[in-house]
């Protein structure tokens, strides 16, 4: 598989940029106009770049505006043309992407655009150059790729073929499978990017909610098949138009790019059998093994856990790390951290082969984390995600691995409980990347997203998960100008009312509700009196839907992380969503 970006993608200049393509490991790039028309350095000086740092140019882009035009205006056409044409000699390319005209078309005709673009490739030839012409989704006249199939097909030039985008296709629900009726050979380039599904007008779409693949809503696999069933040999290669990316380091930018691409000929591969597999099988998560919480003061932290009915479970024989557990819920509580407050540092995932769950990641260009162990304690083999969290991977009971290795606690008078779901907080800048992380290496499932009020503005919330909901993972997004989102952890136990009147009893101060959502509830749901007065008296939340109860309460947030005690009542799957605006508020 060779593998492409277009520079538009990345942040910086564009020698920064060919740098960071190169370190993510890319075969070759395509070079935007404006990236080269705003460097320093020659089209001499960035073809030697890009030798010495092992990439093609595979395609300059874009020439605009060509087609369906007036005698006059096609001359003048053909005149900037050829100025493009001796650029890109100087560069060392011969593919030119050629996009539909949206601006200065005025003769709906076909024999005009192909008679036109017959003559653009003809000069083209001239110069060893190709022509790859692409069907804007908002292309005055020519909008779909098989509009544009059929005028390549008109102008029959041997240096004139098609470039396939998948925003342009997707973001109008063209069908992809009519793809594998367009002559392999005349594929010139193929460009893809994903897109979460918006209500909007389609340039407005294009040019500032491009996703990398596997970020979005496009089924970009099955669109991949079909281009390489065609008979597509070309690269694949990424044409992301996106705001976030643009800011962000451009080096990070560059290697999240690269492993979606990786994840996405893979999955094709997998679904579909067209090219081969990249990375081993996913590890399906089939618990949450232990979550770590790392930093200074984490006393605060011992103290509540034991009011909520956690049991000690001891030392680590080696580390300052201790143990604290009810039933299958496991909180490590690690002071050799650097973190000057506590925060969600990682978390341990049950698989059937976690060796094989540490490799794929690896493939899939996540950092490896290195921790020391001693003879006699078992390795668990971790990656970083993004914003470093660490993920641990173990294939064997906790009880009997890793966990005998805490000394001095008790496992006699463990309460119920397992870890329901982690919610994690992202900046801005990070969360395309973390969904990207969590599908490709952890192998969550995306559900559809949905956005809560907040006092700063709206939170976004998107929720990963395994298909059976053994594995959850809520993932929040604040506004760019609120700070980010405490983490919590969330502990699934089979009575919250009696785990909350033995915390309290204990000292345990909860998050205060206040009482205006006990008259809302009211409202809400038809709650007899004496069980509202006992959630207020608690500061019990309470929701349900047509499958369930939820019942749930919150700590106090120590440094960046809180705890949440739930109950699930029946068959109810969510995550008390209506409640969310009212823990915002009171945690502001």
């Amino acid at each position: 598989m060779r593998t492409s970006v277009a520079t538009v993608c990345l942040s910086g200049g564009l020698v920064e940029k060919l740098y960071a393509c190169a370190e993510a490991g890319f075969d070759g790039v395509e070079i935007m106009d404006a990236d080269l028309i705003a460097a320093y350095e020659s089209p001499e000086e960035i073809r030697a770049l890009c030798a010495r740092l092992g990439l093609t140019i595979e395609m300059y882009q874009p020439f605009r505006d060509v087609e369906g035009v007036d005698d006059a205006t096609f001359a003048d056409n053909l005149r900037r043309a050829e100025r493009k044409f001796e650029t890109m000699a100087r560069l060392g390319t011969d593919l030119i992407l050629v996009c539909s005209n949206a601006g200065t078309a005025t003769i709906d005709d076909d024999e005009v655009a192909a008679r036109q673009l017959g003559e653009l490739a003809d000069l083209a030839a001239t110069h060893g150059i190709r022509i790859a012409y692409e069907a804007l989704a908002w292309g005055r006249f020519v909008d779909d790729y098989r509009h544009a199939w059929r005028i390549v097909q008109r102008a029959d030039r041997p240096n004139l073929g098609v470039c396939l985008d998948s925003f342009h296709i997707l973001s109008r629900g063209h069908d992809p499978a009519e793809i594998e009726q367009i002559d392999g050979e005349k594929i010139f380039f193929l460009q893809l990017a994903d897109a979460p599904s918006l209500d909007m007008d389609v340039l407005s779409w294009s040019r500032h909610h491009r996703l990398f693949p596997g970020e979005g809503s496009f089924d970009l696999s099955r669109f991949l098949a079909h281009t390489l069933r065609a008979g597509y040999t070309g690269p694949l290669s990424l044409e992301v138009f996106n705001d976030t990316f643009r800011q962000t380091d451009v080096v990070r930018t560059a290697a999240h790019a690269r492993r979606s691409l990786t994840w996405l000929a893979d999955r094709t591969a997998e679904e579909s059998g067209c090219g081969d597999r990249l990375v081993l099988d996913a590890q399906i998560a089939h618990d949450i093994d232990f979550v770590e919480i790392a930093g200074a003061d984490l006393d605060v932290l011992d103290e509540m856990l034991e009011q909520l009915g956690f049991r000690f479970r001891g030392r680590h024989q080696s580390k300052p790390v201790r143990l604290w557990s009810a039933g299958g819920a496991r909180i490590i509580l690690n002071e050799q951290s650097s973190e000057t407050v506590p925060r969600l540092m990682g978390f341990g995932l049950q698989v059937d082969d976690a060796s094989a769950a540490v490799e794929r990641a690896l493939e899939l260009g996540a950092p490896a984390v290195f921790r020391r162990t001693y003879a006699g304690e078992q390795e668990l083999r971790a990656v970083a995600a993004p914003d470093g969290t660490e993920v641990y991977w173990n294939d064997r009971p906790a009880e009997t691995s890793w966990a005998t290795e805490f000394e001095g606690g008790e496992l006699s008078g463990q309460t119920d409980g397992v870890i329901d779901h982690l919610n994690v907080g992202y900046r801005w800048q990070d969360f395309d990347e973390a969904v990207l992380f969590a599908t490709s290496v952890l192998s969550l499932i995306p559900e559809p997203s949905a956005d809560v009020p907040g006092p700063r503005g709206l939170v976004r919330s998107q929720v990963m998960r395994t298909a059976d909901g053994i594995v959850r993972m809520p993932m929040n997004l604040a506004p760019p100008t609120a700070p980010v989102p405490s983490r919590h952890i969330a502990i699934r136990c089979d009575n919250v009312v009696a785990v909350a009147r033995r915390a309290r009893d204990l000292g345990l101060t909860f998050l205060a509700v206040p009482a205006n959502y006990y008259d809302d509830l009211t409202a809400r749901f038809d709650l007899d009196s004496g069980e509202r007065a006992e959630l207020k008296e608690l500061n019990l939340l309470y929701d349900r839907d047509g499958e369930g109860e939820f019942i749930h309460f919150y700590t106090p947030t120590v440094g960046g992380v809180f705890l949440e005690m739930v109950e699930r009542r029946g068959a109810y799957e969510g995550y008390g969503a209506g409640n969310a605006p009212v823990r915002l508020a009171v945690q502001k």
